[in-house]
């Protein structure tokens, strides 16, 4: 039995943000159903596309293990096989603009009159406020969030991530909330709202930053490498390059082959419990009892030719040497992998983090699998849907049409065209 086995989930979510939610959902064995356009689909489906005639890899890679059916909410019958929908479902998702539930006449009011058990939940780009009614995207969150003005380096401007802290990061937020929530239910027997403004996701995700903000108050922040470059700190966090958030010196250093690999680097950490070992590894032993590097208040404004000299060292070995050499000795050090080399590492396919997918339409593509492990509850991940593909079975399995009522509705022109 999968964990949310028995869960009814009615999609109503596009483009990243939501998606990467329900589909978290339907991994752990939730009956995700994924209301479309007809005739369209979700947005993605046709975004980025790189084999024609067959949905691109932001659509598939966001929607496995759903099922779809195509419904034209604002048709009069439309209107009515959503209504069922929402009385037969635990959860609503969505991420429309605001608003947008309301003007089809689905308000929260009158989704509780239909379902009182149900759970609706919502991802925004802005919580309430001043910015409630903007349209926001991924960098816009980041910015907003208070990731990119702490991201790059000092001299540069505002940098945003590769990492999709602002959708996907927001998702993850809401999931948390929508199973909080079906708990909560078992003893309340209530529904409720669950909201996850994508700021707000964003800015939980930097609260380090945050935390540093207020550190500023008591002087410059010593860890950060301008202090030991005698650069002054303004009122607001600064930009750190690559120095370590934990107040552990570290830093991205090159290693062999970087001239013509462009990661060949390794990031190390000069972590105080390890620091007599690194002086070893680097061949500077004296530097383990040297005024002025003993201890780690000492270090922190030679920083700079500290890590010089430990990438002397990192150019000799390439980035898995530095592993090898470095972990048995519990120096903390990552080497940089490219997207191409974590696509071929076969001990992640191993755990099922990385999977090999069938498509009918584009052939087998490789995709995330589930980053969260359960003991009782196995993921197998199963291709996305096809636009309108489970209407039908969703029709009469799971709101019991049948004979001339499912005629009619079909004949509506309600759901699409029925496969």
């Amino acid at each position: 039995m999968k964990a949310l086995e028995g869960i009814k989930v009615l999609d109503f979510t596009h483009v990243q943000s939501g998606p990467t939610c329900t589909q978290i959902l339907a991994w752990f064995g939730a009956d995700v159903i994924k209301v479309e356009r007809p005739g369209v689909g979700d947005a993605t489906r046709k975004q980025l596309v790189d084999k024609p005639g067959a949905d691109s890899l932001y659509f598939t890679m966001l929607n496995h293990n759903k099922r779809s059916i195509e419904l034209d909410s604002k048709n009069e019958t439309g209107k009515r096989v959503l209504t069922r929908l929402i009385e037969e479902c635990d959860v609503l998702v969505e991420n429309f603009a605001p608003g947008a539930l309301d003007r089809m006449g689905f308000s929260w009011e009158r989704i509780q009159e239909i379902n009182p058990g149900i759970i609706m939940a919502s991802i925004k780009g802005f919580g309430p406020g001043k910015y409630q009614d903007c349209k926001v995207y991924e960098n816009v969150a980041q910015c907003a969030g208070g990731s990119a003005s702490t991201t790059g380096f000092l001299d540069g401007p505002p940098l945003v991530t590769g990492a999709q802290i602002g959708d996907s990061g927001t998702g993850l937020h809401l999931c948390l909330g929508i199973v909080t929530a079906l708990f909560q239910r078992e003893k309340s027997g209530r529904g409720q709202r669950v909201s996850a403004a994508m700021q707000d996701g964003v800015l939980n995700l930097c609260r380090v930053k945050l935390r540093d903000q207020q550190r500023l108050e008591a002087g410059p922040l010593r860890e950060y490498s301008q202090f030991g470059e005698g650069i002054p700190f303004d009122d607001a966090v600064p930009r750190a390059g690559n120095d370590s958030g934990g107040g552990q010196p570290g830093r991205i250093l090159k290693c062999k082959g970087w001239e013509t690999d462009n990661n060949a680097y390794t990031y190390f950490i000069i972590q105080a419990a390890v620091w007599e070992k690194v002086c070893d590894v680097i061949g500077e032993p004296d530097w383990k009892t040297r005024e002025g590097f003993a201890t780690p208040p000492e270090r922190l404004d030679k920083l700079n030719q500290i890590f010089e000299r430990i990438e002397q060292w990192t150019m000799t070995k390439d980035k898995f040497e530095v592993m090898d050499i470095c972990n048995p000795l519990n120096i903390p050090v990552g080497p940089i992998l490219s997207m191409k080399e974590i696509a071929e590492d076969e001990g992640l396919y191993a755990t099922g983090t990385l999977v090999r997918v069938p498509h009918p339409e584009r052939g087998e593509y490789i995709s995330v699998g589930c980053p969260i492990k359960l003991s009782d509850s196995e993921v197998k991940v199963e291709r996305s849907p096809l636009l309108g593909e489970h209407t039908r079975q969703i029709l009469t399995d799971v709101l019991g049409f049948s004979g001339g009522e499912l005629d009619d509705v079909i004949a509506s022109g309600a759901v699409g065209e029925v496969k």
